[in-house]
């Protein structure tokens, strides 16, 4: 099989989605079809992983007591992080709503397998946090096929990590990484939330190398 041939056209649709995946916060109620939900994990398990080990482990949150508890879990870690910001940032952290948990129709949590037999240590001899790295692509790669279809994906990293591995009943050997809201946005934006409510700028030195 020949290797395919992607256009200019094409690739600069392939910006245009890279421009246009957000972190979104406000979802709409109505659910993704399942097929559409096991398309998303089909196209996420082509993430590259080292050695091959596809140490990322998707875990489906759908019992309503378990979400409860992950709620009540974010809101505890919200309120401590509030303490943390003082004035002009207390106020603004305040309006920001940093949560999909009460709207997004589904919410997915994602472990790593930090050692897993698949893969057989190839890679992980000297660095063995690259199967969580390796994980982490799995999440991207989820997050832009999910915006290529008009899906929204919301990380929920204000959380206590232990206490969401508790609630779900998951290997105590998995590492939990992160907890996605996913439905369809209220709206979409080429620009984060996040600078459009004056939080944060992106910094154009980071598009610059640093030669050594």
């Amino acid at each position: 099989m020949s290797a395919p041939h992607f256009s200019a056209a094409f690739r600069q649709e392939l910006e245009q989605l890279f421009i246009w995946r957000r972190d979104v916060r406000h979802f709409r109620t109505d659910p993704v079809a399942e097929s559409v939900l096991d398309g998303l994990l089909h196209t996420a398990c082509l993430a590259p992983s080292v050695g091959l080990s596809e140490p990322w482990r998707f875990v489906r949150v759908d019992a309503p007591e378990r979400r409860a508890v992950i709620r009540a879990n974010f809101a505890q870690a919200n309120a401590q992080a509030l303490t943390g910001h003082n004035g002009d940032d207390a106020q603004r952290y305040a309006t920001l709503k940093l949560a999909g948990l009460d709207d997004a129709p589904h919410q997915i949590a994602v472990f790593c397998e930090t050692d897993p037999t698949q893969g057989r240590g190839l890679g992980r001899g000297t660095m063995p946090q690259t199967t969580v790295w390796s994980a982490v692509m799995a999440i991207h790669t989820f997050w832009l096929a999910a915006a290529a279809q008009g899906i929204g994906v919301g990380w929920v990293s204000i959380l206590n990590p232990a206490k969401a591995a508790l609630a779900l009943s998951v290997n105590p050997n998995w590492q939990f990484l992160a907890y996605l809201c996913v439905g369809y946005p209220q709206e979409q934006a080429s620009t984060p939330e996040l600078e459009r409510k004056g939080w944060e700028y992106r910094n154009p030195a980071r598009r610059r190398w640093i030669n050594r």
